[in-house]
């Protein structure tokens, strides 16, 4: 079969997340009042800040902005993890770093399935948290006998959806039909089911273990548990939240307001109390669960080897004066400390540059050239570029998660129970065997998105 009638992987991930969007609008309704709460900020934002709208313009950005989403998953056993990685496979996902949750209590190790290539994330940033939890962890061995004999037996794919997948595998691709189809049949492992396959009192048992082991054990599907859209305001979205009837969790995650954001912010609004139906012997026992919510992320500069090992350090040196995990009690007085121990982090982009802490994209300023004719620019130096006005840079958009944070997301939204004694710990090597794949490091990739524009810029600046 010709490779010229096939969709693209980029359309079919772009089809997929908006399908999505769409799906989970209709199970959770407020996450279409935070869609148009986010919106609305980020017009304003981009309406009063013309340098914002510079940046996003120059950087690609501003295109996706209004599709800007990630989501998340939870799954159970090593064959719905790697059968996942050939689901995204379809759609030109690849995962890319290992996120070790265990330290922070969480009985999960995770990947984030996104596009690599610069052009495809601009054509569709979507991506997904993957987490695969670790039954091991289960002390009960009855109970994590029950467990796994649970997840063995659903089925979270449709065998179209499995019939897809090989022929994507085969042939190398799907034509404009079957991605329509396949985007159809992939969503239903995402969807929420409100019949649990386990006994109220097994579920109770798994609860007690850890509510996140009871959400991916108890039901048919793992269930997209949030979308996330991007601001570029998330103070402003927290603090709108309340009068959208919204409530929102306590701390944003991540590093504390800035001039120029980097890495990742992240908030969200509280689980749903959801109504569920539990197999019983005189019929179905009713109980509730919560799991499903609503996240927004605010985006900044991608941080070299040396500045993540800054952003560590000042994080764990905040935590350190905090004394207990983040919550709803102590808000205000980690917000305080955040701020002030952050100072220590330049928050100036030529500063940021020059000490090496973030990954940038450069552009050439053609229209200076004409007052450097004469110039050798061949025999010039990158800085003297830059300092003459030929050579500008931008930072480099971060594209992935911070473990720290995708724990508070977590412990948040399952009750608040943070945890301050870590468990054993996870196995990179365990993970890519569930996996079926290696995980790539993301710094080469933002490394690689740096060289690339600067050898553009100096072959247009003939400077080479």
């Amino acid at each position: 079969m010709s490779t010229s009638v096939f969709k693209s992987k980029d359309e079919i991930r772009a089809l997929f997340s908006a399908a999505m969007s769409e799906m989970y609008k209709s199970e959770v309704p407020q996450y279409g009042t935070l869609l148009d709460l986010v919106a609305h900020i980020n017009a304003s934002t981009i309406e009063r800040d013309t340098q914002i709208k510079s940046n996003l313009i120059q950087s690609g950005d501003i295109e996706r902005l209004s599709m800007e989403r990630h989501g998340a998953i939870r799954v159970g056993t090593p064959y719905e993890l790697s059968t996942l990685r050939r689901l995204f496979a379809v759609m030109g996902m690849e995962p890319v770093g290992y996120y070790d949750l265990a330290p922070v209590g969480i009985p999960v190790h995770a990947t984030a399935f996104r596009a690599v290539e610069e052009t495809s994330l601009n054509k569709s940033p979507f991506r997904v948290f993957t987490s695969l939890l670790r039954l091991e962890l289960i002390a009960d061995a009855q109970l994590r006998a029950v467990a796994l004999s649970a997840l063995q037996a659903r089925s979270i794919f449709t065998p179209k959806a499995i019939e897809l997948i090989r022929l994507h595998e085969t042939y190398g691709g799907l034509t404009a039909d079957q991605s329509e189809v396949f985007v159809a049949e992939s969503l239903e492992t995402f969807r929420w089911h409100s019949l649990a396959t386990v006994s109220y009192d097994t579920f109770n048992k798994l609860q007690q273990q850890h509510r996140l082991i009871a959400d991916v054990v108890a039901f048919k599907g793992p269930h997209i548990n949030h979308l996330t859209p991007r601001t570029l305001d998330i103070d402003a979205v927290q603090s709108a939240m309340p009068s959208k009837g919204i409530v929102p969790k306590a701390v944003i995650e991540g590093p504390p307001k800035r001039k120029v954001d980097i890495l990742l912010r992240q908030t969200s609004f509280k689980a749903l109390n959801e109504h569920i139906a539990f197999p019983g012997e005189n019929g179905n026992v009713d109980g509730r669960h919560s799991a499903r919510f609503g996240e927004i992320e605010q985006r900044g500069a991608a941080l070299t080897l040396k500045g993540r090992e800054l952003y560590d350090r000042l994080l764990l040196a905040a935590k350190a004066e905090l004394g207990r995990p983040p919550s709803e009690a102590n808000a205000l007085q980690y917000a305080e400390i955040m701020q002030r121990i952050f100072l220590a982090f330049p928050d100036d982009l030529k500063e940021l540059y020059d000490n090496g802490l973030i990954f940038v994209r450069y552009y050439p300023v053609l229209d200076r050239l004409t007052s450097y004719q004469s110039a050798d620019l061949k025999e010039w130096s990158l800085q003297d570029l830059i300092t003459e006005g030929l050579l500008k840079y931008s930072p480099v958009v971060y594209e992935d998660f911070l473990p720290v944070s995708a724990a508070g997301i977590f412990q948040s939204n399952l009750g608040d129970e943070a945890s301050e004694t870590g468990l054993s710990g996870s196995s990179r090597f365990d993970f890519e065997s569930a996996l079926g794949s290696r995980v790539q490091d993301e710094f080469p990739l933002y490394e690689e998105i740096q060289t690339r524009s600067l050898n553009a810029s100096l072959k247009a600046l003939g400077a080479v």
